[in-house]
């Protein structure tokens, strides 16, 4: 079967805002995957005027709703690797990806720019949760 919709629950991840012209680290929403067997994080970018700044991906996960017992994802547990996942200021306007395969409940992202002094970066990101429980999952997306 062709469906995809009905078996996915595309979660906000990281929202458009305002071009970036620092250093300042882009955290995503933490998201919940209880229901769900598969999670993958997208990242798209929009122009970058900086010509030398690099962003680097983070993918942590824990237990707790808030991410205070956060860690590091662990290598294994991640499909596609947070070098693959991260970019610099000749990726304009791509499309990058990073999936998980831990068991913790709750995951985010973080993606620290470097050398992001002068430029202008767009940056939105969006959770696909997969394989769910129960289906069809709703819509629109709760």
């Amino acid at each position: 079967m062709r469906d995809l919709h009905n078996h996915i629950a595309p979660k906000r991840g990281l929202s458009p805002v305002a071009a970036g012209t620092d250093n300042t680290p882009y955290v995503s929403e933490i998201v919940d995957t209880l229901g769900f067997g598969s999670l993958e994080f997208i990242i798209l970018t929009g122009t970058n005027t900086d010509a030398d700044a690099t962003f680097t991906t983070l993918f942590e996960e824990g237990d707790a709703s808030n991410l205070s017992d956060h860690a590091a994802v662990a290598d294994a547990d991640l499909l596609g690797t947070e070098a693959l996942a991260s970019f610099t200021y000749a990726d304009d306007n791509k499309v990058f990806k990073i999936g998980y395969i831990g068991n913790k409940r709750y995951c985010r992202v973080t993606i620290t720019p470097s050398g992001n002094n002068s430029g202008n970066i767009y940056i939105a990101g969006v959770w696909i949760l997969g394989n769910p429980t129960t289906a069809p999952t709703a819509n629109p997306p709760a």
